[in-house]
């Protein structure tokens, strides 16, 4: 049978060592959430990051800015919170209303209070094996697969996407743990050629149950990003989601089909319950070590 991958339990290893690293500190980490408008699922995630600041003693600080604001006006909210010295971390809320240019938004928060680890000079020191903010769902996959004593070096790993925010840091991670990586993508011809020979398949293509036991070899690790919700029943007991569904008129569902996965892989990540937790958990991680670096740099 296969392991379940508990990324709850790999988020309260993580929170917990950080506490006592905050408590070293001369005051607590402070991190900036900007949240634009009113999106729900948005309200959601950031309330989450709230919560969990508040568990590890980091101080948090919440912008809501309306949905019709400017660009430029969203800049010098952004200037201002990188002046602030008692923040250390900036976090913009994805995704931002259509009208606001979201490059010039997330490459104005300073690559020194890049919380999310999106600035391109972060991404450039990720490149080069160079200490920084990593980004956060990526680096969290990484403690997974340690936590769980899942060899990377030398193993083959497909990563299905190539977002900035996960498939290419994804990848260029699974690199500096010696792993042989291949980037599978929407372009790709006979993607099962390529998945079924991965040793460790990481799917982040935000397609509901899509890959099914044709896409995976035997005895991989699968490690599902996807996160998509299921509104039709029909679909949610094709997938062997009705009792979710029936419980609460949803289904949540990653990039595997659930049934599919759990027969053919060695160890998986469970949607919801695998990825999610670790995302935020590391958000906390790089605000605290964002936090250290600028309390010694003015010790």
């Amino acid at each position: 049978m296969a392991q379940i991958l508990d990324g709850t339990v790999v988020r309260n290893k993580i929170l917990s060592d950080l506490k006592p690293r905050i408590a070293k500190l001369s005051r607590p980490p402070g991190l900036a959430v900007v949240l634009v408008g009113d999106n729900p699922a948005s309200e959601i995630y950031v309330r989450n990051k709230i919560k969990a600041c508040a568990e590890i003693g980091i101080e948090s600080t919440k912008i809501t800015p309306s949905a019709d604001i400017a660009t430029e006006e969203l800049l010098s909210i952004i200037e201002g919170l990188s002046k602030n010295p008692l923040i250390d971390g900036i976090l913009v809320q994805m995704p931002l209303p259509k009208h606001i240019d979201s490059r010039r938004v997330l490459e104005a928060v300073p690559a020194e209070k890049d919380a999310d680890g999106f600035h391109p000079l972060n991404v450039g020191h990720l490149v080069a094996g160079r200490p920084g903010p990593r980004s956060c769902t990526p680096a969290g996959v990484i403690e997974l697969l340690k936590y769980y004593h899942i060899p990377m070096d030398g193993r083959r790993a497909v990563v299905l996407g190539r977002s900035d925010i996960v498939g290419k840091p994804m990848a260029l991670m699974l690199l500096q743990e010696n792993a042989t990586v291949t980037i599978c993508h929407s372009h790709t011809t006979n993607l099962p050629d390529y998945t079924r020979r991965a040793d460790i398949l990481i799917a982040a293509m935000g397609k509901p149950a899509f890959l099914t036991s044709e896409y995976i070899a035997p005895g991989a690790t699968v490690i599902d990003v996807g996160t998509s919700r299921i509104t039709d029943r029909a679909e949610a007991a094709r997938i062997g989601k009705e009792a979710e569904f029936d419980r609460k008129g949803w289904a949540l569902v990653g990039d595997l089909h659930p049934v599919d996965v759990a027969r053919q892989s060695t160890a998986y990540t469970p949607v919801p319950g695998g990825v999610g937790p670790l995302t935020i958990a590391m958000l906390m991680a790089n605000t605290v070590a964002l936090a250290e670096q600028h309390l010694k740099c003015t010790a």
